[in-house]
């Protein structure tokens, strides 16, 4: 049987993404497609992450002959589980292509679990509950000997819903991603036409087992199980030598978590001799356990993203964080001592926030002096508590249009145009203050190139700073 991949993701369809000029081919999408390959079918791809419409998709589908049409989502891209609008509409779209050719239709995606109806009303057959490698080889399987497929468990179809299949716990036993279906070369020229040294997408792990009540994991649940280091440098060492890249992104919710996972990583390199860098999320408290960062550093790390959200403890434990200020602290700087970057990523309007809540973070920002910040507004994502608690005030609009959306859609403390110019402003305040630090480093000799951008730009953000916060005066 031949089947076609696919996923939702269209970069142009997000300018906010497009711009930054640095995409990621699907990894989740040809692990999948790998999957299927192992097990005897034919499956090819159509990468939609460069395009800028499902058009294309119309002239495959006319000279392929294929037998399945499968929309399966990357889920270790974190913009997927936002479930965007516009994405969700190319979806439809792509599977009413598919049926039109009298294909079967399957989709595996986060918004797909959160909302099947709607798929199911616009063009599929089957939406798969969760993860979705072996619950798609039982799907294909059927279609192939002709069996039924409306009972298999983990999938959802017009007559039945069969639940959720257990998650995988030996991440071994799937294949390597298919990296042949990828055009590595069209994503490298864009990365560097940005200015951007090259990076892949590596994924350890799957799932979190941490319980931040904003946070969904419709794919991979609260397991956390991860593939071995042997396996991980595998792949390593496969970029390494047939793509040119020794930088990756470590796309896990949590890097490193299972105790001695992370010392064995770089032993595993350094048998091999390999020199890469990378960068991943993580924790504060994580980051501080052990010989964690020791061994981190070792490895090649040179930026951590921390989910630190707040400078308010209060709302920390709101959120069901599970991490402290002064952990948020400590973890910054014992990183940055040992030349690793530091970003935080920042979280304004939950439940409860004040003006004061506000300003501790800014407190927090100014003290701690992150190297950079990605800032955000509460987002209510089905099957949390936190959705649960405002999800009688969600109106018409319950998801974004793409990542730079930032509306509110319950009722916080202030209007929506409120948080909307805070965004804005707390770059712009971070910026300044960052260059006024850089200002004060060239009195201790400690002045980097790096850095003389920021600096020279310091009126452009003092002037907008103040802008900025007299319009947020006025909405206050």
């Amino acid at each position: 049987m031949k089947v076609l991949f696919s996923h939702s993701y269209f970069y142009q369809f997000d300018a906010k993404q497009w711009s930054n000029r640095t995409p990621y081919p699907p990894l989740g999408t040809i692990t999948a497609a790998a999957y299927l390959k192992k097990n005897g079918f034919d499956a090819d791809l159509f990468d939609t992450a460069l395009l800028d419409s499902p058009k294309p998709l119309a002239k495959i589908l006319d000279d392929g002959n294929f037998d399945l049409f499968v929309v399966y989502d990357d889920g270790f891209n974190y913009l997927t589980k936002m479930c965007l609008t516009n994405m969700r509409e190319a979806a439809f779209s792509m599977a009413k292509m598919a049926k039109e050719q009298g294909m079967a239709t399957i989709v595996c995606s986060s918004d797909s679990t959160d909302h099947y109806e709607k798929y199911l009303a616009n063009g599929f057959d089957h939406v798969i509950f969760g993860e979705g490698e072996l619950t798609l080889l039982e799907l294909a399987n059927a279609y192939k000997n002709g069996d039924d497929s409306k009972s298999i468990i983990g999938t959802v179809n017009k007559d039945k819903n069969n639940g959720k299949r257990p998650v995988l716990k030996d991440l071994d036993e799937l294949p390597q991603a298919d990296w042949s279906l990828i055009d590595v070369d069209a994503y490298r020229r864009i990365w560097e036409s940005g200015g951007n040294r090259f990076t892949l997408n590596i994924a350890t792990t799957r799932g979190c087992p941490f319980k931040c009540n904003w946070c969904a994991k419709p794919i991979y649940g609260q397991r956390y199980n991860t593939r071995s280091p042997k396996r991980v440098v595998d792949e390593i060492e496969l970029h390494v030598k047939e793509h040119k890249v020794s930088h990756f992104w470590m796309c896990d919710d949590i890097f490193g978590l299972k105790p001695g996972w992370v010392q064995a990583f770089r032993d595993e390199l350094k048998a091999r001799d390999l020199s890469i860098t990378y960068f991943i999320q993580s924790r504060a408290d994580l980051l501080l356990q052990d010989d964690n960062m020791d061994a981190l550093v070792d490895s090649g790390l040179t930026e951590v993203w921390i989910g630190a959200e707040s400078g308010s403890q209060k709302i920390l434990d709101a959120m069901d964080k599970g991490t402290t200020l002064e952990q948020i602290r400590i973890s910054t700087e014992k990183l940055q001592s040992r030349g690793v970057k530091v970003a935080y990523f920042l979280q304004f309007g939950y439940l409860g926030e004040t003006q004061e809540d506000i300003q501790l973070t800014f407190k927090m920002l100014e003290d701690n002096m992150p190297d950079t910040i990605g800032v955000s507004v509460s987002y209510p994502l089905p099957g949390t508590p936190f959705y649960n608690k405002v999800k009688d005030e969600l109106g018409g609009k319950q998801n974004w249009e793409d990542s730079d959306d930032l509306a509110m859609m319950f009722r916080s403390t202030f209007k929506p145009e409120y948080y909307k110019l805070l965004h804005r402003y707390v770059h712009k305040r971070y910026r300044k203050i960052q260059a006024k630090a850089f200002f004060k480093s060239i009195f201790k000799g400690k002045l980097k190139l790096s850095s003389l951008k920021v600096m020279l730009a310091y009126p452009y953000y003092l002037v907008n700073e103040w802008w900025y916060r007299s319009k947020l005066k006025r909405l206050v």
